[in-house]
C-alpha cells in the first residue's frame, strides 16, 4: 500500500513536470512566434523607407504630397505619460504597502488588500469615462486650458490603472523582510519609521525595483484610456499640458483603416515592434536586478 502511493505521488510530479514544461515551452514560442511576425511584416517599412526617416519627428503617413513616417513624437509622448504615470503611482503605491504591511491590524490589511487589488480589474474604459468627466475638467480648469486631454491627464489616471500592481507587489517584497531585522532594528534603539526607511525599504529594494518596473511596463502597454484623454494630437508635445498620441493610441487608431500588407501596416507594425522590444527590455532589467540582489 505504502509503495502504491509512492508511485502514485512519483508519477503525479512527473506528470505536473510534463504540464509545466509544456506550458512554459508554449510561451516561448509564443513570444518568438509574436516577435517574428512583427519583424517580418515590420521590415518592409525599415528597408524602403529607413531607419533613420522613421525615428524622424513627423508622423503622416496619409499626406499625398510627401509622406512622412517619423515616430520620435509618438515615442515621446508614450514616455511622457508612462512616465508621469510611475511618478504619481510610485508614492502613493509604496506608502499604501508600507501601510498595509508594518502599519495596519493584520483583520485591517487582510481586507483591505483584496479590494486595492479589485482597482487592477477595473476597465480600461470606466477610467477613460471618468478622466473624460470629471480628470479633464479639473486639469483644464486648473491650469487654463481649453481642454483637459493632455499627457498629465493621461498619466493620471493610468497611474490609478497600475498603482494597485505597484502596491500590492511592493506589500509583498515588504512582507518578505525577515522580522528578525525589525526587531534587532527595534532593539538597537531605532524608531519605528527609521526601521522602515533604513532597514525595511533598503532589503525589500529588489522587490520593489520590480513592482516598478512591471508597472513601467503595463503604463506603456495601455491602450484605451491613452486613447480617451491623451488628446490624440501627432504634434510633438513641448510639456505635459500638450496633448500627445502614445504609439499605442496611434496602433488603435490607424491600424483598422490602412491596407494590410502596404507600407503604413508594415510602419504600425514596425511601431509594434518597438514596443515589443522596449517592453521585454524592462523585464529582462528587472530579472537582472533581482537576480543580482538575490544572490549579493
Amino acid at each position: 500500500m505504502l509503495l502504491s502511493r509512492v508511485r502514485m505521488r512519483g508519477l503525479s510530479e512527473t506528470v505536473m513536470h510534463v504540464v509545466f514544461g509544456c506550458i512554459a515551452g508554449l510561451t516561448i514560442v509564443l513570444l518568438i512566434g509574436i516577435f517574428a511576425l512583427l519583424l517580418r511584416n515590420g521590415y518592409q517599412a525599415v528597408r524602403e523607407i529607413g531607419l533613420p526617416s522613421m525615428l524622424g519627428a513627423d508622423w503622416n503617413p496619409v499626406s499625398y504630397v510627401r509622406p512622412s513616417w517619423g515616430m520620435s513624437g509618438l515615442l515621446l509622448g508614450t514616455a511622457m505619460v508612462a512616465g508621469s504615470a510611475i511618478f504619481f503611482a510610485l508614492p502613493l503605491g509604496l506608502l499604501t504597502a508600507i501601510s498595509l504591511s508594518e502599519l495596519m491590524p493584520p483583520r485591517l490589511r487582510e481586507f483591505l488588500k483584496p479590494m486595492i487589488e479589485l482597482i487592477a480589474g477595473l476597465p480600461s474604459v470606466v477610467l477613460g469615462i471618468l478622466g473624460l468627466l470629471y480628470v479633464a475638467p479639473l486639469i483644464a480648469r486648473t491650469f487654463g486650458l481649453s481642454n483637459g486631454l493632455n499627457a498629465l491627464t493621461a498619466g493620471l489616471l493610468v497611474a490609478i490603472a497600475v498603482l494597485p500592481s505597484i502596491a500590492s507587489l511592493c506589500e509583498d517584497a515588504i512582507g518578505e523582510v525577515p522580522r528578525t531585522l525589525r526587531e534587532a532594528s527595534l532593539a538597537l534603539g531605532a524608531t519605528k519609521w527609521t526601521t522602515i526607511v533604513r532597514v525595511v525599504i533598503p532589503t525589500a529594494k529588489s522587490g520593489i525595483a520590480a513592482a516598478i518596473m512591471l508597472g513601467l511596463g503595463r503604463a506603456i502597454g495601455e491602450t484605451v484610456i491613452v486613447l480617451m484623454v491623451a488628446g490624440n494630437s501627432l504634434a510633438v508635445p513641448r510639456s505635459f499640458l500638450d496633448p500627445v498620441r502614445p504609439v499605442t493610441a496611434n496602433i488603435a487608431i490607424e491600424i483598422k483603416e490602412v491596407v494590410f500588407g502596404s507600407l503604413h501596416w508594415s510602419s504600425l507594425c514596425f511601431a509594434g515592434l518597438l514596443l515589443f522590444l522596449l517592453t521585454f527590455a524592462i523585464n529582462a532589467v528587472t530579472d537582472l536586478f533581482i537576480q543580482r540582489h538575490k544572490h549579493a
